[in-house]
């Protein structure tokens, strides 16, 4: 990022906070990016509104909620990312059984992102182009020889693997790998796309950044599963070393997931979860109304919810 844009401040207009008594029929985990928090957030009023429920939100990074999910001390996971949860749900899901995860998935992309005003000005179109030094130059803002890209927020399962992708493709000689909060990162694109400077970052969508500005994903050689193999810190110390990830991410799909008995405790609330059926561009367009327009949450979930009437009744069984 520039060094103008490190030291923004992040407005954290989407806080919730960690609630350490459960006083609510159910208790959900708000993850640290905006979809998650909005599709949170429209759980909570539907459950409030509709069903005539009480709901918690506890916010915590990716491994805290996954691990507070396995303890029984959180109901609902609203955002389950694959293949990037894979080793919480290998444990939490079919090994404990203690979570149970949903099979509809909605379909999502990762890579890594420039404007497409910087992709033609100054040539950067393949993750190849990271290797060279033209280009790490270009993105060098602290003139300490390498250039800057920002992989994702610390906690992030995605954050992780970009450190892997970025040693299998070898650009981890060449780049800084910054891991800071979304909304700094997400300040930092929109000056470089407003300035029509060079930057490339981890991106993922439906996210509301790509109605914002004009991005194009980086090129690289499609997926390949024989070219992934992924460790986590808790299957080996060595994880980085011992994992590789030399070809583009597989198509991911995120999944809902709630703790294992909730169909018995609040079934209501369960065939809720298993009927809901948000597209990327309804998840996009959540973001969008969050992030860009800074609508609070709690107002965009229950203007969502009256503009939206008839798609909740389909999802509530009587």
């Amino acid at each position: 990022m520039r060094r103008t844009v490190r030291t923004a401040l992040a407005v954290g207009i989407l806080a919730t906070s960690a609630l350490p008594v459960r006083a609510a029929d159910v208790v959900i985990g708000v993850g640290d990016w905006p979809s998650a928090q909005a599709t949170a957030h429209l759980i909570k009023a539907i459950v409030e509104t509709r069903l005539g429920g009480t709901a918690e939100l506890r916010s915590g990074a990716t491994g805290e909620l996954w691990e507070a999910a396995g303890a029984g001390e959180i109901d609902i996971l609203p955002e389950v990312w694959l293949p990037n949860d894979r080793t919480q749900v290998a444990t939490h899901v079919d090994g404990s059984h203690a979570v149970t995860l949903l099979s509809r998935g909605v379909p999502a992309r990762q890579g890594l992102c420039t404007t497409k005003q910087a992709a033609e000005a100054f040539d950067i179109r393949s993750v190849d182009d990271l290797r060279a030094k033209q280009t790490a130059d270009l993105l060098d803002t602290d003139s300490d020889g390498t250039g800057e890209i920002w992989i994702g927020a610390e906690g992030w399962n995605s954050t992780r693997i970009e450190k892997i992708r970025a040693k299998s493709y070898g650009y981890d000689k060449t780049m800084t790998l910054i891991e800071a909060d979304e909304p700094v990162a997400m300040a930092g694109i929109d000056v470089a796309a407003s300035l029509g400077e060079p930057i490339v970052f981890y991106c993922y969508e439906p996210h509301h950044m790509f109605a914002l500005h004009d991005l194009v994903m980086l090129e690289e050689p499609a997926h390949d599963p024989t070219t992934w193999t992924i460790r986590s810190p808790d299957e080996d110390p060595d994880w980085l070393e011992a994992s590789t990830a030399s070809t583009a991410w597989a198509i991911s799909f995120i999944h809902m997931a709630h703790r294992t008995g909730l169909e018995k405790d609040a079934p209501k609330i369960a065939a809720l979860l298993a009927n809901m059926d948000l597209q990327p561009d309804a998840i996009e367009d959540m973001t969008y109304a969050l992030i860009v327009e800074r609508t609070p949450p709690e107002d965009f979930a229950r203007a969502w919810i009256s503009a939206n009437a008839d798609r909740v009744d389909g999802w509530i069984e009587d």
